[in-house]
């Protein structure tokens, strides 16, 4: 059975189409890429990073200059994440308290102390549209005990976040002003099942109080602390349990996924989010997206082949290079190799999500519910399908 689905998410900039894939762009750029070319393969929303933000050039400078959107070009929504896995994983020296998180900047050791305060004063400074609560996202593995902890730490920060974004909302009410960012809260967990559940359901619980004093609660849930070292099977395995435990009408956004079958898997799990740096770190390394499979642009078997990345694809790099000339960038290390590939990487991303809702646009047409079921599934069996061909295909 699919949970897949079509939605929309209503942000100050405009409507977001879900399932979709969000571009990183960490360092108020996606690296290699110009917003004119993510604007033409039709990309709906990027993901900033506070962390990265906050140490360079600055929140309190990007807010002078009119926000993350005037300062990066780009006038679509940004989701921002909280800066806290960035913390957990690059910080020198962090410290965990009830307060925040104090840490050592991985740039130039200059100290800092994240709150879940903070953390919200930086993506209101940034401009963000979607604002993420601060947690703690524990590594794999843990133990329940530690689970427990991270969890229940996750969930009082969840609980300032609310209160602290509510008077923002009303102070910027006061202004007249427009601008009203979506919170989402975080569930955390590891991979203990009932954790997760738990996670859920004082959530919503937060949620619900919040909306009974005029508040705004939460306007999605992320789950958090995936691929973090976990095994794919338990990955997904977390992921499709916790799904359900976020109501239909929520967004539902999977932090950090993933590689294209991540997507097709998760969607199928009622998941509509997803943010990686898969697109464009492996176009770095030279590895591209195909409909049929994965390639290795250094292999010398491309040396001389003359067809482009992917024969179904319409991104301009396609359109126009070959498998030779790209090989060929790489080998050079020539800047222009991490442009086209990043280009081409990001178009396939772009793509497959949006033949997805496509299908799901099908599926929402029929009364049937075996035909629903039925787009979906086959989707999905042809996207595997494909990829199983490569080797004859993309060689």
């Amino acid at each position: 059975m699919t949970l897949a689905r079509r939605k929309t998410v209503m942000t100050s900039r405009g409507p977001i189409e879900t399932p979709v894939f969000m571009p990183v762009g960490t360092a108020a750029t996606v690296k290699a890429v110009t917003v004119d070319e993510l604007e033409a393969m039709q990309t709906q929303i990027i993901l900033g990073n506070t962390y990265h933000l906050m140490l360079r050039p600055g929140h309190e400078t990007i807010r002078k200059l009119g926000g993350l959107h005037q300062f990066m070009g780009w006038n679509k929504p940004i989701l921002t994440d909280s800066g806290g896995f960035q913390v957990f994983s690059l910080a020198k020296l962090r410290k965990m308290s009830e307060e925040g998180v104090d840490f050592q900047s991985h740039i130039d050791g200059t100290r800092y102390l994240l709150t879940p305060e903070f953390a919200n004063e930086i993506q209101w400074a940034l401009g963000s549209d979607i604002i993420m609560v601060l947690d703690e996202c524990p590594p794999y593995p843990v133990t329940e005990t530690e689970a427990r902890r991270a969890m229940e730490l996750t969930i009082r920060w969840a609980q300032r976040t609310l209160i602290i974004h509510q008077k923002r909302l009303e102070e910027e009410a006061l202004k007249n002003s427009s601008y009203k960012p979506l919170l989402f809260g975080i569930i955390q967990g590891s991979h203990f099942t009932h954790l997760r559940k738990e996670c859920a359901e004082r959530l919503l619980e937060l949620h619900e109080k919040h909306v009974q004093k005029g508040g705004c609660g939460f306007s999605g849930f992320a789950i958090g602390g995936l691929a973090v070292g976990e095994p794919k099977e338990v990955l997904y395995e977390m992921a499709a349990a916790a799904a359900p435990f976020i109501p239909e009408k929520f967004p539902r956004y999977a932090m950090g996924l993933g590689q294209p079958e991540d997507l097709v898997e998760l969607i199928g799990y009622g998941i509509d989010m997803f943010d990686c740096v898969i697109p464009t770190r492996n176009a770095r390394n030279g590895e591209l997206f195909t409909s049929l499979g994965d390639i290795q642009i250094k292999q010398a078997q491309y040396k001389e082949d003359s067809r482009p990345i992917d024969e179904n694809c319409s991104c301009p790099v396609c359109k126009k290079y070959c498998r030779a000339y790209l090989r060929h960038l790489y080998l050079a290390k020539e800047i222009l190799s991490s442009r086209f590939n990043s280009i081409h990487n990001l178009h396939y991303y772009a793509t497959l999500t949006r033949n997805i809702r496509d299908v799901l646009e099908k599926k929402e047409g029929k009364e049937d519910s075996d035909q629903k079921e039925n787009y979906y599934d086959e989707f999905r069996k042809s996207f595997y399908r494909n990829r199983t061909r490569s080797s004859d295909n993309n060689h």
